[in-house]
């Protein structure tokens, strides 16, 4: 399944609606303002399709998440800051949504002062990806991508 931008995934998936529905949407614009680009518009990573929320989760793994910031703005922001609301918007995006923080909590983070450390973020929503092999009835095999570990069905005809 494909992220679809806002979506939280549990409502997506199950239709479940929360609070924390709204911490994931939340999560994905802050995602898109410092980066300057679309939630649903693939961003390739090596060489892989990756949605905005999976490639902001690949730099923070890397340690490099001030790549996500738009070019275009080159020295007119303040590195720490945008650090920090990258931790916020991923922290908002996490998988489950127990994990993620209510409202509440993101406002006293956004207005923390400096040098307060926020939380390290787990997996994020839409962001796990798998591969698996498949054969065809020609004998070649086909490589499929899953998230979440929801399968993507290929219907072949006779």
């Amino acid at each position: 399944m494909k992220s679809s931008g806002y979506m939280a995934p549990e409502y997506a998936i199950g239709g479940i609606f929360s609070e924390k529905s709204d911490v994931f949407s939340f999560g994905v614009l802050i995602l898109e303002i410092i980066s300057g680009r679309r939630s649903n518009n693939n961003i390739f990573y090596d060489g892989q399709p990756l949605n905005l929320v999976a490639y902001a989760w690949q730099l923070w793994k890397e340690g490099v998440a001030i790549e996500l910031m738009n070019p275009t703005l080159h020295d007119s922001y303040c590195e720490e800051q945008v650090l920090k609301c990258i931790n916020l918007a991923l922290l908002c995006v996490e998988h489950n949504p127990m994990d993620r923080p209510n409202f509440l909590v993101v406002i006293s983070l956004l207005l923390a002062s400096e040098g307060v450390k926020l939380p390290v973020p787990k997996q994020p929503a839409f962001s796990i990806e798998r591969k698996i092999v498949v054969g065809s009835a020609s004998g070649i095999n086909m490589v499929e991508n899953t998230i979440n570990n929801l399968t993507i069905s290929v219907m072949d005809p006779r």
